[in-house]
Parts: structure tokens; sequence; C-alpha cells
């Protein structure tokens, strides 16, 4: 029996086309062994990370897994002298999720979302599926329809 989770049936809501995949038992620890285990582009698989302004406001960056937020572009991005990562004992009472499972869809109060520019390089990225253990592949284009998605170079330089 496949397991569905919010953010599926959030896709499905919105007629929004999806393919989901299960890392369960796989033992893959991060996002890098997930994209390996999946046997996908590490470039095409994108982590969620929720970040709190010193304006107190809270954002959201889609990364590839292989790759680090850069602190400054990510704040340049969102209008913000400066943020910082969100606390990982409040990511489940601000968001739904617990780390490792956090996804830009769902989560109990939506926040600005910004995906790396490099998510354009791609028809569809995979993120996570709102639980520990399942992915989803969606067409970048289709993730704007559902949350207030745009797009920013916030990656550490990649020279």
């Amino acid at each position: 029996m496949e397991t569905k989770t919010n953010v599926m049936r959030i896709l499905t809501a919105h007629h929004v086309p999806y393919t989901s995949y299960s890392y369960i038992g796989t033992g893959a620890l991060n996002g890098v062994d997930v994209a390996r285990v999946l046997n996908q582009n590490p470039a095409q698989v994108f982590k969620t990370l929720v970040t709190v302004a010193r304006s107190g406001n809270h954002y959201v960056f889609m990364i590839p897994v292989c790759a680090e937020l850069d602190l400054k572009r990510a704040a340049a991005s969102v209008g913000e002298k400066s943020i910082e990562m969100l606390k990982m004992r409040d990511l489940l009472g601000l968001t739904g999720y617990v780390h490792g499972g956090c996804s830009p869809i769902g989560m109990k109060k939506q926040f600005k979302t910004v995906a790396d520019i490099s998510a354009r390089n791609f028809d569809t990225i995979i993120f996570s599926a709102g639980r520990i253990g399942y992915q989803v592949q969606v067409a970048p284009t289709d993730i704007e329809k559902i949350i207030p998605l745009s797009f920013s170079d916030v990656c550490v330089s990649r020279n």
C-alpha cells in the first residue's frame, strides 16, 4: 500500500502531477544519501531550510542537497539585512514538520519561499514530501501554483 503524505494530497487537490519516492529502510541519513539511493542527480534534489530574519519574519529556502545556503544572498533575496537558520527545536511548532521531513508545501503557515535559481535548470525537482522517508518530484512551475515561490541565486558561490 502506497503511503500518501499531506504534501501528496495537496498536490493531488491542486491537480499537480508528481512522482513520489520512498527511501525508507535504505539507511540514507542526509540529502546527498537520499539522492544516491534514489539514483538521482544531487543538484536536482532539494532540501528545505527555514530561516528567521532579524525583523522576526520567517523565510523558506529550497536549495540543492549538495549546496550550502549563503545567508547574505538569502537575506538580500527577501529584502532583509540578515537572516539565520531557525533553531531545530522551533521547527515543528512553526511549520508542523520535523527536521529531515520539512517541505515547503503544507506548512502550518505559508512563508515567503525562495528556490535557488538552479531549480530552473531542471524540468522537475525532488524535495521532501513532508515526512521522513518520502520525496516528491514536481515541476518548479507547478510548485508556483500552490505556494508563492520566487527564484534567486542563494547558494554559496559555485566557482
